[in-house]
């Protein structure tokens, strides 16, 4: 029986890997650290109401065997660049490495396709600086997962977001393009955990097309 942590549980992803989680019986115990609670009952869960900021005061509950990354948020979300690192880097590598320094063997990672540390685009080169940060951590499984665009029902609106599923759903169906098709969150979600109960050792890069 695993115990899995989630950063990033209110979100998209993270939601949906909640309740996949849930519903397995691999993992036996679900911890989430959230800003606000999510209002979900279920005797597999542990929630924490934490603030990211203070890591310290809580740090020392990032117990458990699989750690589940999908800490993300947009530009205008965030207000500034400045804000947006802080949630898409900062809190996600500090919570990390608190956890492998607490023993979790296995980190899996929501990142994007066309991650690099060396590109010019602020949101991929963050990305891909958080990949490479990661594996310096040298974790014993690390997982990245790159998908395209999300395709799910998110609570809050974001029309430009919307528009731009529409037009990658089109564009996705023509082979040269077909990387880019929208990626599934409950597929991402589901690839994740499969590959978490695979239990392998080393880096793994999974893109889009994989996903």
């Amino acid at each position: 029986m695993k115990t899995a942590i989630i950063l990033g549980a209110s979100g998209l992803v993270g939601t949906e890997l909640v309740y996949q989680l849930l519903n397995t019986t691999e993992f036996d115990k679900v911890k989430i650290f959230v800003r606000r609670s999510l209002g979900i009952s279920n005797p597999k869960l542990e929630e924490q109401v934490i603030d990211f900021d203070n890591l310290s005061t809580w740090k020392h509950d990032l117990v458990g065997d699989t750690l589940f990354s999908c800490m993300g948020t947009t530009l205008k979300t965030a207000g500034s660049k400045e804000k947006q690192y802080m949630v898409d880097y900062t809190y996600p590598y500090q919570c990390i490495e608190a956890a492998i320094n607490n023993g979790t063997k296995q980190i899996l990672l929501v990142s994007s396709i066309g991650a690099k540390a060396s590109s010019s685009n602020f949101y991929l080169r963050m990305k891909g600086e958080l990949e490479e940060a990661i594996t310096q951590l040298n974790p014993q499984n690390f997982i990245i997962f790159r998908p395209s665009i999300l395709d799910g029902n998110r609570v809050e609106s974001r029309p430009a977001e919307y528009l731009g599923l529409r037009i990658m759903r089109i564009f996705g169906k023509f082979s040269i393009l077909k990387k880019y098709a929208p990626t599934l969150v409950r597929d991402l979600a589901g690839s994740m955990i499969r590959l978490a109960l695979m239990d392998k050792q080393g880096v793994k890069v999974v893109e889009s097309l994989e996903i």
